[in-house]
This record gives C-alpha cells, structure tokens and sequence, in this order.
C-alpha cells in the first residue's frame, strides 16, 4: 500500500522513483535495531529468570505452609478426648500442646437476660416520642445493681417511631449488647429485648421526665424494672459457673478462654454431679506421616532447584538467591530447632531422621526416627507446634527469609533485582522508540527536500535540453 508520504512526492511530480518515505522508516530502524534486539533478548532471560526464581520462591512457601497446616489443624494438631463430647468443645492455642487429663464439672451455662413487652395493635404503631434509656447490671426476679463501669444506652424516639422501628434503633445503637425485634403472637405485637450473655448483662428501662398514662403510644409503656414486673422478664442473666479439676471458675461467656496450657472451651451442657474427662495425648504414628510427606515435599524442590540453579545452562545458574537456598537447604538437617531441649532430647532435624544424599536431595532415616520416638515421645511432639520453635518455625523462617525482598542474597531480592532491570530495559526501549521516531522524521524532511531538488534539477536539465535541440534544429 502507498503511503501517504510517497503519494504526496508522486503527485508533486517527484521522479527518482524511490520510495523516500520508506527508506527513511528503513533506515532509522537498521539503526536502532541491534540495540533494540539486545535489550529485548535481555529481557527475555530475566523473564525466564524471574519465572524460576518465583516457582522455587512459591515452592518454598508452599511447603512452609503446608507444614503449618499439618501443625494447625491436621493431624498434628493437639486435640481432646472428651468423654462426654456433648458438654464441650476444646481448642488449644497455637504453640502450647496441652498435655494430661482434666476433669470438667459444669454447673450452669452461661446466658443473656430477655424482656417481652406488653402487647400491642401491631408492629406498625406508634410508640410515642422521648427517650428510652437501659441501665445496665445484675438482675434478679425482684432487684437490680447497676454496674458503673457500663454507660447508660439513651435511644432517641421520635413521634413517628414504629415498635417495629423501634427495635431497629435498640439494636443497632447498642453495640452488641442487645438485640431487639417484635413478636406478633395470640396477643399482638410485643417488643423483645434479649442481652448479651453474662450476670452483668442485665438491664433495665426507663423513660427519664416521662409523663402520662402508661399506655400504648406513651413511651412509658414500655418502661420496665424487676421491681415493678407483671410477667414481662422471661429469663435473667448470668454467668457460667464449672470447675475444672475441682477448682471453681466461672465465665460471663460460655465461651472460656485463658484456661491452663492453653485450653480454650465452649460450653454446650451442664453435667451437675457428674464430672467429665478431658484428655490430651500424641498421635506419634502422625509424626512419622508428616516426616515422609516432608521429606517428599523437600525434594521436590531441591528437584527443581538443582534444575534451575545448575552451573550448565540452568537459568539461576549464577544467581546468588538461588546458591542461597542451597546452602540453606544443604544445612537444614543438622539446623538446630528446638534450642531449649534438654540432654537427650532431640533438637535437630536429623534427630527426627532427616539426612542428606551426595546430589543434594533427602532421605527419611526411619529407624533413627523411630528411636527418637521411643526415647522421647513428647519432646517429639514439643517439635511440631507453631511456637517460636520447632519444626515449622524453622522451615517458616527458612521460607521468609529467602522471600525478604530487601535481601540482596535471597531469592526476594533477585527477584526484585530482576524486575527493575526489567523496568530500565523496558525505558530503554521506550527512549530507543522516541529517538528512532526522531531519525524517521528527520530523515524524512531531508530526503524529501532531495526528492524535490533532484526534480527541479532533472525540470532544468530538461529545459536546456529542449533548447539545445532547438538550436542544432534551426543550423
């Protein structure tokens, strides 16, 4: 296709017959284009770079994860045997292993005060403007201690209020303390407020410089204290109140935490005169699970890292995060985990059977590993925790600090490496791109300015022609 360039000198008569406008674009290209092709070759490997040092950096973390799940909330994991599974739930927290057996007695459950309302036309009538103010505390069928430390809750009530609208502000400006809805029954529509669970979540209302009858659409209606009841307080608050060996304990949640070792309930039933066994022990068969699943997972990854950071043709081959992670990994077996552990007890990786071959893969020593679970079984079980020591500390540790991005030597940093010069290469390119546009345009303007002198020379060559012939015609 013409360009436009070509069609403008074609018109103006040019007679060269060459394309100016193209070989200019020809030519500013064949000047950029080995700088231009360099630069982009060079980002092709640090893509390829970038692509190894990712996968090895997403296999390591991968791995670290992994581990952490195991430790969580696999098989790892601490759990209790109850034997009335029924009466509670238990959790451990992360890094503490409860050991032991424990006996829980729970005598009352822990539960939130509610009030129902006298009735109502329905959910849509007017409750009366004013304030409806709850004081919060202890109550019990016939008194109230208030609990200075909890603010009065004051809802503003307008005039065109709802007992339907009514509940919405009740439970949206308490903060969670309350919740509040209406209940249309055989007897219309009744107001029910429920609190929070624990003894000081009681609650009374008032209505402060309220006047009037006490009757539907006066907001004194619903003013309520034990002292005065008809029946509207349907159950009180209070606390949970258990024992867990012996000792009296008590919770204004039934769910309880800050328990011994760690232990965390949530109670679901009462067991009055009839204690339950909670019990801790260690799935040591588990252990040996996880040893060869991470033996595998290890070499997976030092697979793909003898692969990429090979001295012949590996893509890392020079990089110094990957010669890192090798020596990293070279060293995890004799890695001391567990710096607190006693004489005897095992500390190390290769305590647990761990060990190293020639080429730079794992092997799981089983009889080295059974040994350590025989003569130590607990200390083993102290290893796979999600403490600050351990197992999966170690291989965490291990995975952030190879992604520390700020770490010139780990692969974060090479990959941070790799990426800006990326970045430079790529405005490189874009400055190769705007001075080869500038060579274009010039050559452009300079070569057409020939075209036209070469016309205006062959217009004259051929005028002198014509007169020459002219004059040899009339000799």
């Amino acid at each position: 296709m013409e360009s436009a360039g070509s069609a403008i000198i074609t018109t103006l008569g040019a007679g060269s017959g060459v394309d100016f406008i193209t070989l200019a674009s020809d030519l500013a290209d064949a000047t950029y284009s080995v700088q231009r092709t360099n630069i982009e070759t060079r980002n092709e490997a640090l893509e390829a770079q970038i692509s190894a040092a990712s996968l090895l950096r997403s296999s390591l973390t991968g791995l670290a994860s992994a581990l952490g799940d195991r430790v969580r909330n696999g098989d790892l994991a601490p759990r209790a045997e109850i034997d009335n599974p029924g009466l509670v739930s238990v959790s451990t927290t992360p890094g503490l292993t409860p050991t032991g057996t424990y006996s829980l007695e729970v005598s009352q459950l822990a539960r939130g005060q509610m009030v129902v309302s006298d009735a109502y036309g329905s959910a849509d009538d007017l409750v009366g403007a004013g304030t409806l103010r709850f004081r919060f505390g202890e109550v019990t069928e016939t008194s109230f201690t208030r609990d200075t430390t909890q603010p009065n809750l004051d809802i503003a009530v307008e005039a065109t209020d709802t007992l339907s609208s009514l509940a919405g502000k009740i439970t949206a400006q308490s903060e969670g303390k309350l919740e509040a809805y209406v209940s249309t029954g055989t007897d219309g529509a009744q107001l029910v407020v429920k609190s929070k669970d624990g003894a000081q979540s009681g609650f009374v209302m008032r209505v402060p410089g309220g006047s009037g009858a006490s009757e539907p659409g006066n907001l004194k209606y619903l003013a309520w204290r034990p002292q005065d009841d008809t029946g509207q307080l349907r159950q009180t608050s209070r606390d949970a109140l258990f024992s867990l060996d012996t000792v009296a304990m008590s919770s204004a949640s039934n769910l309880v935490t800050g328990l011994p070792e760690g232990m965390s309930f949530d109670l679901k039933a009462t067991n009055a005169g009839a204690p339950t066994t909670v019990s801790f022990s260690n799935d040591l068969d588990a252990v040996s699970d996880v040893m060869s699943d991470f033996v595998a997972a290890l070499n997976d990854l030092a697979g793909l890292l003898n692969e990429e950071a090979s001295a012949l043709g590996g893509t890392l081959g020079n990089d110094p995060g990957a010669r890192e992670l090798k020596r990293d990994l070279q060293r995890l077996t004799s890695e001391i985990v567990m710096p607190n552990a006693a004489a005897g007890e095992p500390a190390t990786l290769s305590d647990l059977g761990l060990k190293t071959n020639r080429d730079g893969t794992f092997a799981l020593d089983g009889e080295r590993l059974a040994a350590t679970l025989e003569a130590s079984p607990d200390a083993v079980a102290a290893m796979f925790t999600t403490g600050a020591f351990g197992v999966f500390a170690t291989v965490d540790n291990l995975a952030r600090a190879n992604s520390l991005s700020s770490d010139p030597g780990s692969l974060g940093g090479s990959l941070t490496r790799f990426e800006d010069r990326i970045e430079r290469n790529d405005e490189r390119l874009s400055k190769i791109a705007e001075q080869q546009e500038s060579l274009r345009a010039r050559l452009t303007r300079e070569l057409v300015a020939a075209e036209r002198r070469i016309a205006n020379s062959q217009s004259t060559l051929g005028f002198l022609q014509q007169q020459i012939e002219a004059w040899n015609t009339s000799n």
